[in-house]
């Protein structure tokens, strides 16, 4: 009988659901039997990339964010309470799917209330300081709490001084359950012919995520540039249109993307951080706009900019011409170590 773990990613934009899509292909691939459980466009997309797995709904944390980047930490602690109850609901709902389908073993990315005392619970950041302006001393504190309550957690990056997610992810003070994996990224390397000038990757919870897609086609939309438009929608059908030298696209599935990043010059897309796995991986060169009011994104395009890494700029300040700063600059170096997955699935061999 092969152990069955539940995986189960945030739903927050796409970027949790697919850098779980290696861990998911790995559990496949050392004799486990992964099952999905996630909500939204999260769960979407892993049921697209895994037609054959089973996919359980989990409640939704129902977040709305704020169209105004200054009031995006208000508006999310204005529905903390409505974010417990869901945790909550989450939490209850897990201990029934642990008993139904009788779980060996729990991986959460981000998904607070997914975690049981009963079976070797698993949590995935890449935020072990949670930024959030002169609260991110007490916002820190309250994810620790959390992280605690798991048997291990899982950091996508690399424990050396020169790293990806800075000091998000390498904090003074270490529990002594955090591991350092390696950044996670579906995307294949590929040698293949530059297809692509601009490569567009949207991405990222709404309304910020329409916001930005209108923002940039005005902005490129008379480019004489070849132009690929990767929208960030999932939904049942995929749909490509054409307009002048610009192909737009709903959504890629993992192969798909992997192939249009590798015939891309460049991408053009959020700072959020497993788009930063993906570029790393590539080593391609980027431009940033940060989601406005994520200090996590804002932290990371300050990073890669100070470092000569990539340029970047705030939404409501993007023109086309900027991105003729992109050739200033060095682009990402590759950080890819294996992770030793039968080291770090042992977890789930020991009870």
């Amino acid at each position: 009988m092969k152990k069955k773990i539940l995986i189960a990613p945030l739903n927050w934009g796409l970027g949790h659901a697919t850098r779980c899509i290696p861990i998911i292909k790995a559990l496949e691939e050392n004799g486990f039997e992964p099952i999905i459980a996630s909500d939204g466009v999260a769960l979407a997309l892993l049921k697209k990339e895994f037609p054959n797995l089973l996919s359980i709904e989990l409640p939704a944390y129902n977040i709305q964010y704020s169209e105004k980047g200054k009031n995006f930490k208000w508006k999310l602690a204005l529905q903390m309470p409505k974010m417990m109850l869901a945790i909550k609901k989450e939490k209850s709902k897990i201990n029934k799917i642990i008993e139904n389908y009788e779980i060996d073993g729990v991986i959460s990315d981000n998904r607070l209330g997914v975690y049981s005392s009963k079976v070797p619970s698993v949590f995935i950041t890449h935020q072990l300081n949670v930024l959030s302006g002169n609260t991110s001393w007490l916002t820190t504190k309250l994810h620790s709490r959390y992280i605690s309550k798991f048997d291990a957690c899982w950091v996508p990056d690399v424990s050396s001084v020169e790293n990806l997610s800075g000091k998000l992810g390498h904090p003074e003070k270490m529990m002594n359950t955090i591991r350092y994996i390696g950044p996670l990224s579906r995307i294949e390397k590929k040698s293949l012919p530059i297809k692509y000038d601009i490569m567009v990757l949207l991405s990222g919870p709404e309304p910020q995520r329409t916001l930005l897609e209108k923002k940039l086609i005005k902005e490129l939309e008379n480019s004489s540039k070849e132009i690929l438009f990767v929208k960030g929608i999932v939904e049942s059908q995929q749909q490509i249109e054409k307009v002048n030298s610009t192909t737009y696209y709903n959504f890629m599935n993992s192969e798909e993307l992997s192939t249009a990043f590798n015939e891309s010059e460049f991408v053009v897309c959020r700072s959020g951080y497993t788009t930063v796995m993906d570029l790393a991986k590539l080593e391609k060169k980027a431009f940033f706009i940060p989601t406005p009011g994520q200090y996590e994104q804002e932290y990371l395009s300050k990073k890669f900019k100070s470092e000569i890494v990539a340029p970047s700029c705030k939404q409501e300040k993007f023109k086309a011409s900027k991105l003729e700063k992109i050739h200033f600059y060095k682009g990402f170096k590759d950080f890819s170590v294996d992770p030793n997955w039968n080291e770090l699935f042992r977890l789930f061999q020991s009870k």
